[in-house]
């Protein structure tokens, strides 16, 4: 029995088949990877993540935070800057070895499909449920525990407690994240104040800077939000944040309409969410994260969130050029629904 019967209004479940994991990544083939390849005229990179213990605090999420590290143990031993010769008289190395307990989604990011899902009618019966890309509803393809207490970092036990098991992170991991991407400088060309960006503003930097964005490629937003952020040095100020960056409209009809026509594989930005969330002209009945869904629940295009872009965006500008080999895969962390990523990109 197929998984639904009806899918989205301007989706493409089913269009990389019935079991598609991977969405638009699909459209990353060979030739792809080597038109990025191709962009590479000095070898210089440029390293495009924050790093990991930013943004600081819980100010932006209260239920993310920074990461943990701990030191392992030895025979008993802390096993950090630990003198092996307090085992065996005859060893002289000294060895560290550590733990991380990491939010997956705190700092630089990837989204994975089952980040964001919605309530959908998959079998046109009247009733809906929990469903993900694709169709895969929740019944069938997300563990979860029903306790309180298997969740958060409270009473941590030696298992995993919940599993995103068709759509995890680790299925656009199999298939590597690289190729051809292409900077859309906002900042540029609004400030670096907040502003909220629909179609009609991208069609006119686009124009303007006269990028070429074909399918399968991979759309870079620079706002000047993370460096704003780095600048906080891990002590964010949430009122200015909030008035910092552009941020993408997910309701304005026309936007979505661009992103699924273009093609593009995946889009990141060095804001928050992407998009202005939660979206201030929301219904009842709509979603607070309309660009999420649409990206992640009808196509199938990845999110990337909170990237440090502001340098690479200088020298592109300098040099008179808009796109750049990325090299971006997520952590193969199976059942994962975000991975932290250390994106690089190679000019």
């Amino acid at each position: 029995m197929r998984r639904w019967l009806q899918r989205p209004k301007g989706s493409n479940w089913g269009d990389f088949g019935d079991d598609d994991r991977i969405g638009r990544l699909n459209l990353i083939n060979a030739e792809k990877v080597l038109e990025g390849i191709r962009e590479v005229k000095e070898g210089k990179t440029f390293c495009l993540s924050l790093p990991l213990d930013y943004p600081g605090g819980n100010a932006l999420n209260i239920n993310r935070n920074p990461p943990i590290l701990r030191p392992l143990q030895r025979y008993g031993k802390v096993n950090f800057n630990c003198e092996m010769n307090q085992f065996d008289h005859e060893i002289s190395d000294v060895m560290s070895d550590d733990l991380a307990i990491l939010h997956l989604q705190y700092s630089t990011q990837w989204d994975a499909f089952a980040h964001v899902g919605t309530m959908f009618d998959l079998y046109k019966n009247g009733e809906e449920e929990a469903a993900y890309y694709n169709g895969f509803s929740a019944r069938d393809s997300m563990i979860y525990p029903d306790c309180l207490e298997d969740t958060g970092l409270q009473n941590i036990k030696s298992q995993s407690t919940s599993s995103a098991i068709k759509l995890g992170i680790e299925h656009l991991a199999e298939h590597g994240l690289q190729g051809r991407a292409v900077m859309i400088d906002l900042a540029h060309h609004l400030g670096t104040e907040r502003t909220n960006v629909g179609y009609e503003i991208i069609k006119d930097i686009i124009e303007k800077d006269q990028l070429k964005i074909g399918v399968g490629d991979i759309l870079c937003l620079h706002t000047g939000y993370a460096e704003a952020l780095l600048k906080m040095n891990k002590s964010p100020n949430i009122k200015v944040l909030n008035r910092t960056g552009a941020v993408l409209n997910g309701g304005d009809p026309k936007l979505l309409e661009w992103i699924t026509d273009s093609g593009i594989a995946a889009i990141a930005a060095d804001n928050y969410s992407v998009e202005e969330f939660p979206y201030s002209q929301r219904q009842s009945c709509c979603s607070a994260l309309p660009l999420h869904q649409h990206c992640l629940f009808k196509l199938g295009i990845p999110l990337g969130e909170l990237w440090y872009l502001s340098d690479l965006a200088k020298y592109l500008r300098t040099h008179h050029r808009s796109s750049f080999l990325l090299t971006a895969p997520p952590l193969r962390l199976t059942g994962a629904v975000g991975s932290p990523v250390t994106p690089i990109a190679t000019v």
